[in-house]
């Protein structure tokens, strides 16, 4: 029975054998132990490299520390200034706004006060024109005849007529004789025409005690070239003074 046992054994039938190499526990326990204490030790040498990094770890140095100090100090400083700066800016925007604004008005002013000095001219002219010599016979007369293109087609006149003495109110209308060269040949216009509108009849109208001041526009025909505008001052078909100007 030995003997069939060892040449089973020993025979290509007989069954595979595994080696296994065995280690106590203690050294396996050990090895487990530096494993573990080898990773804690990295994990806690990134974590204090990460503090020393932003300067939080204790083991800073005080001159990162100083440093990240004088870092914050510099910023807060810059901040103060630019707020100083952006109110500076912003006042004198403010300033700039206002001064700008006040000579708009003063310009504004001034041309009212151009206008209200061309009409106190006028009316000096009047006060001058009340001295006796000032008027002819019939106590009448136009003073300050003046004419102005606005437009190749618009004429603007303006003059005073006055009454000296103390005689009764003027009533009588003004004519209007334009001078001009019309398609080549010199023509004379008379306003207000045959075919004159309301408003342009309202405007020749006379009636006043003393003075006058008469202003309007004229429609001149297309291409036509003034050369003299002359006012005549009319009562009951009677003419009672006049005056020419040219352009």
């Amino acid at each position: 029975m030995k003997y069939k046992l060892w040449v089973r054994r020993m025979s290509i039938s007989a069954p595979k054998m595994t080696v296994k190499s065995h280690y106590p526990w203690p050294l396996k326990a050990l090895f487990l132990v530096l494993v573990l204490g080898f990773g804690g030790a990295v994990a806690m040498w990134i974590y204090d490299l990460g503090r020393d990094f932003t300067g939080h770890s204790p083991a800073a140095s005080k001159q990162q520390q100083q440093q990240l100090a004088d870092l914050n100090e510099k910023v807060g400083a810059l901040t103060a200034e630019r707020d100083r700066f952006s109110s500076t800016v912003n006042a004198a925007e403010s300033r700039l706004n206002i001064e700008k604004a006040a000579q708009e008005q003063l310009g504004q002013q001034i041309k009212v006060l151009e206008t209200e000095n061309a009409k106190l001219k006028e009316d000096l002219a009047f006060f001058e024109g009340l001295l006796p010599n000032a008027t002819g016979k019939q106590g009448i007369t136009i003073q300050r005849l003046t004419a102005e293109l606005l437009t190749p087609t618009q004429l603007r006149y303006r003059m005073l007529i006055m009454q000296g003495g103390k005689g009764p109110n003027f009533v009588g209308n003004v004519q209007l004789l334009v001078t001009a060269t019309v398609a080549g040949k010199s023509t004379v216009l008379i306003f207000p025409g045959a075919n004159a509108t309301a408003t342009e009849k309202a405007a020749s109208q006379l009636d006043f005690k003393y003075y006058q001041r008469v202003e309007a526009e004229l429609t001149l025909p297309e291409g036509a070239v003034v050369k003299a505008i002359q006012a005549k001052v009319m009562e009951k078909g009677q003419m009672r003074a006049q005056q020419t100007s040219n352009l």
